[in-house]
């Protein structure tokens, strides 16, 4: 019904540069907040960065690097990753909070996008 459709991950050198794109389709009422979550192998899911109205919250490790962003026409938030290190290295996903045209009240998750930070 509600699905996240999430791209822009790859293969990238320290010190570059990744944006992520999520966009968000289906029957949506109201999109409340959207962030972005990492998993690195062997360790627990994160929250990176999230975005409500026009509040922004950045994890300490990412803050001056990351920034978040959204374009409510396109129902499409966005990660830009800049100074990218070795330990940013993880699967990405979007999360969406909001409420459907049925007024369910809705938490969805992206299918994940593989960042890997390597020389």
């Amino acid at each position: 019904q509600v699905q996240l459709v999430e791209s822009g991950g790859g293969l990238v050198q320290p010190g570059g540069s990744l944006r992520l794109s999520c966009a968000a389709s289906g029957r949506i009422f109201s999109m409340n907040a959207m962030g972005w979550y990492r998993q690195a192998p062997g360790k627990e899911r994160e929250l990176v960065a999230s975005i409500r109205g026009g509040s922004t919250d950045y994890a300490e490790s990412v803050k001056g690097r990351f920034t978040i962003s959204r374009d409510n026409a396109k129902n499409t938030v966005y990660l830009q990753m800049n100074s990218l290190k070795p330990e940013d290295t993880a699967v990405y996903y979007c999360n969406f909070k909001g409420v459907s045209v049925t007024l369910d009240a809705l938490e969805v998750w992206g299918q994940g996008t593989l960042v890997t930070v390597s020389s």
